[in-house]
């Protein structure tokens, strides 16, 4: 990548904390960028393909930096734990709010929602390899639905970060209530195998119900 096309993809970035996605221009990328806004339409063609295309680049740079705080998670708590973590940093640096600031935008505009979605979906799949690993023998395997719970957990980690912008004892809270299910997913994964036969029992029954 060109040294301006990467300038115009941090000063992208920088316009959003700045501004907020309605005040993003070519305007204010390129002054936050060090260049002239003519260069915005020559490598990126539009405003909305820049946004898009830094939204992506500025998500999967955290997805690697996180990537291996995720690989090495063993249980729902450790999940979590490094959740918190993130949360707190991510906040710190202000890079959710990229992210968040783009599905904001994308709610009136068709042309920012199938972009930021992927951008969002980089989550979903770094979150969804480690449920699958974390569930793998719990009674709750055969009937979670695992890619819809990491859209879940990637959904309430954006919430979070805004809520915690005007309520952060209630998002604390919040997280608090996840560490209390996880402990509880623990427990059930230590029952003995009668214990577990029949709590399977149970979960399947109730799963053929709904």
């Amino acid at each position: 990548m060109s040294d301006t096309k990467q300038r115009l993809l941090d000063g992208t970035i920088t316009a959003i904390r700045q501004y907020g996605i309605a005040g993003v221009s070519a305007r204010t990328i390129a002054a936050a960028a060090g260049v002239n806004q003519a260069l915005v339409f020559y490598h990126f063609g539009t405003v909305d393909d820049l946004l898009t295309a830094a939204c992506r680049a500025s998500t999967a740079e955290r997805v690697r930096h996180w990537s291996t705080s995720l690989e090495q998670v063993r249980s729902l708590r450790e999940l979590l734990a490094v959740g918190r973590e993130l949360h707190d940093q991510e906040r710190e640096l202000g890079n959710v709010s990229i992210l968040a600031q783009m599905l904001a935008g994308a709610q009136g505009d068709d042309r920012l929602a199938a972009p930021t979605a992927a951008s969002l979906q980089l989550w979903v799949d770094a979150i969804e390899i480690v449920l699958l690993r974390l569930l793998d023998g719990s009674p709750f395997a055969e009937v979670a639905d695992v890619p819809g719970l990491a859209r879940a957990v990637s959904a309430a980690f954006i919430g979070l970060e805004l809520y915690d912008g005007v309520d952060r004892a209630g998002a604390d809270q919040a997280l608090s209530a996840l560490d209390q299910l996880a402990v509880l997913i623990e427990v059930v994964d230590d029952l003995g195998p009668i214990a577990r036969r029949a709590l399977q029992g149970r979960i399947n029954r109730a799963a053929r119900r709904s």
